[in-house]
Formats: structure tokens, sequence, C-alpha cells
């Protein structure tokens, strides 16, 4: 298996670039968003995964390792393979997929591309134990006991979401929350919807 291809673009296509490694060129498929950051001539290091059909081979890669990661969590799901696979990371940020996920997003994860609310439904239950909670120990937060726990951060998003907020708004805000490891769901809402009001 090709772990990754380093080398200069030479060719841009609208869902794939050619990466030549010393003469030799490989095709990557890529989502669309890095796709847009590379130029002819550039040099880059793409962490690819190979797809061994039937009647094809193919590479997918990626610029950096979380967006690698993910794409290799996406595929696990049933009913997602590596086609649409690409096609979610071309329409999420890889925090706000994992925000979702942790969230229960359905809107946000029905509006990326070919993703049904079976689909969505499938990858909130393969998924949520898979990924666990975005930035790790950064957003846990501590009960009562002193136990490090992600139930409260996933009750407040879960709250916020239903107010109308969206994973852009919700994640920068909560990281703000000063002494937010001590505090109660409730708190920790109210301490948000202050914030996000412009109200410190």
């Amino acid at each position: 298996m090709i772990a990754f291809v380093k080398g200069k673009i030479e060719f841009l296509a609208v869902d794939y670039c050619i990466i030549d490694n010393n003469g030799l060129g490989y095709r990557v498929f890529m989502p669309a968003p890095q796709l847009s950051r590379l130029t002819l001539g550039q040099e880059v290091k793409a962490y690819t995964y190979m797809a061994v059909r039937d009647d094809a081979i193919h590479l997918y890669g990626f610029l950096s390792r979380e967006y690698y990661q993910l794409f290799m969590q996406l595929i696990t799901v049933s009913g997602i393979g590596p086609k649409v696979a690409l096609g979610i990371l071309a329409g999420a940020k890889v925090d706000e997929f994992y925000l979702a996920v942790q969230s229960r997003d359905l809107k946000f994860l029905t509006k990326l591309p070919g993703i049904g609310k079976k689909t969505a439904e499938r990858m909130l239950l393969e998924l949520k134990d898979k990924l666990g909670t975005l930035d790790g120990a950064d957003l846990e937060f501590s009960d009562s006991t002193g136990t490090t726990t992600g139930t409260v951060l996933d009750e407040a998003i879960e709250a916020l979401v239903a107010l109308g907020y969206n994973n852009s708004e919700i994640i920068p805000t909560i990281k703000k929350i000063e002494g937010r490891e001590s505090m109660s769901t409730e708190d920790v809402i109210r301490k948000a919807l202050k914030l996000m009001a412009g109200r410190n």
C-alpha cells in the first residue's frame, strides 16, 4: 500500500491532481477544497489510501493527517465508499464534522454530498465512539467527583444546536469559557449564550 506520495504537481483537474515523483506520475483524487490550494509545480506531500477494485486502482490523497484519518474512519461506515467519503470531506472541515457527530447534528450531516437521513444516522451510530470528543482534553469537563467526562460538553452542544446555533459558532465559544471544567451543563449553556450574544 502507498502510504504517501511526495513530489511536484504536474497537472490539476476538477477532482484529482497528478504528482510527479522522480518521473513517475501518480493520479491522486482529493477533496475540492484541498485541490484548490495547489498550484502547478508546487512541491507537496499527500497522505494516500489505495482503493483496489476489479476494474481499477485509485489513489485518494490528503494534504494533512487529520483529513486522511477522518477519511479512513468514514470508509469503515457501512455503505460509505471512498468516493462518498471524499464528497463528505469536500463539504465539511474536519472539526466541523467531528462536532456534528458529537452533537448528533443530523441537519448538518444530511447537507453533505451523497448523505441522506439513513446514512447520516448510520454514521452517528458507527462513528460516535470511534471519533471521541473534538480536541480531546481541551474540551473535556470534570463532573462533581472530579472524573473527566464528555457528558457536560455533549449535553451543552446538543442544547445549543437545538436552539439553532451551528457548529462553527458553538465550539469556539465553548473554548472561550473560563472555568468550564467545574461548570454544570446549565452554566455552560448560559455562559455560551451570553458570549454568542456579545454579553460577557
